[in-house]
């Protein structure tokens, strides 16, 4: 989890370094999931598992790869931007509670206690502390509507894989290079109807993108599966709130940042939160250990 928090924290800053180089935010969408299929092809075939071969579960990876990748990657290229980074921070972290809220109607969460629940709202409660989007701008924009959709499409996106994908018999790494190579196919679809990439684009914004598909994409994407399949959509939709510790601290560690006493507050509440939604009832000494052993993305461990 603190893996996955820290590579996938670190997208945000990779996409707004990309479209202040010049990248249209439909290219970076179609070159990080390009990439990130690279990095899991290679993955998978090094592991020597094998890709799905029926139609169904081709279909499930399709529309999978268009609510977990291909939509809320775009949204958030586009939304970022108008938005303020503190705005969409706050927006992204609503995933944990939008992935609660079906999770419990599809029945794809297990071992749900009032205590996690708390940990959830305290671990917003956090988030809101840190950035403070009541002292910026951009709340009500149209670019944060974008992201709030985009917020919402990974939490749909979550519990439809938990219910279609996880537990198969294709190997984790085959599975999400199979999701992100649909991810690259949807997307490049789009490109005939997006803007020609500007001649200006700079290097910079190349290496960004480079890092965002390989590191935020590609390896992020294995570890967010793997996530799921152990704890469940809402448990994995949580790193949703390590992202701004993530931001915070690198952003005073690398850039020198400022920590006001609000901010540090912040970051207390939210570890204080994630640790609450880690709290899971103890084993049934019944059930033996078959009962007590999280359930695996598929027969293969990669």
């Amino acid at each position: 989890m603190a893996l996955l928090a820290l590579l996938w924290g670190s997208g945000f800053l990779w996409i707004k370094i990309a479209l202040n180089g010049g990248l249209p935010p439909l290219h970076i969408t179609v070159i990080r999931c390009a990439l990130g299929a690279a990095v899991l092809l290679v993955l998978a075939c090094s592991a020597r598992q094998r890709f799905p071969r029926d139609r169904r579960t081709w279909g499930h990876l399709v529309v999978a790869a268009f609510l977990c990748n291909a939509l809320p990657f775009f949204l958030f290229s586009v939304g970022e931007q108008t938005v303020d980074s503190g705005v969409a921070g706050v927006l992204n972290a609503t995933t944990p509670l939008w992935s609660l809220g079906i999770g419990l109607v599809l029945g794809t969460e297990r071992g749900w206690r009032p205590v996690r629940l708390a940990g959830l709202l305290l671990g917003f409660a956090g988030v809101l502390l840190i950035f403070a989007p009541w002292q910026q701008s951009g709340l009500t924009s149209w670019g944060a509507l974008l992201l709030l959709a985009a917020a919402l499409s990974y939490a749909v996106a979550f519990a439809y894989m938990a219910r279609h994908l996880i537990g198969r018999e294709t190997g984790p790494l085959a599975l999400s290079a199979a999701q992100l190579m649909a991810a690259t196919g949807l997307t490049t679809l789009a490109l005939p109807a997006g803007p020609p990439v500007p001649a200006d684009t700079t290097l910079t914004a190349v290496i960004a993108v480079a890092v965002l598909g390989i590191l935020g994409t590609g390896v992020t994407f294995h570890l967010n599966s793997r996530l799921i399949a152990e704890e469940g959509p809402t448990a994995a939709a949580t790193v949703g709130y390590l992202l701004p510790v993530v931001s915070v601290v690198l952003g005073a560690v690398v850039l020198g940042e400022q920590l006001s006493a609000r901010v540090i507050t912040g970051l207390a509440v939210v570890l204080i939160g994630v640790g609450l939604t880690r709290s899971h009832k103890p084993a049934d000494p019944a059930g033996g250990a078959e009962a007590a052993a999280p359930r695996s993305i598929g027969s293969s461990t990669g």
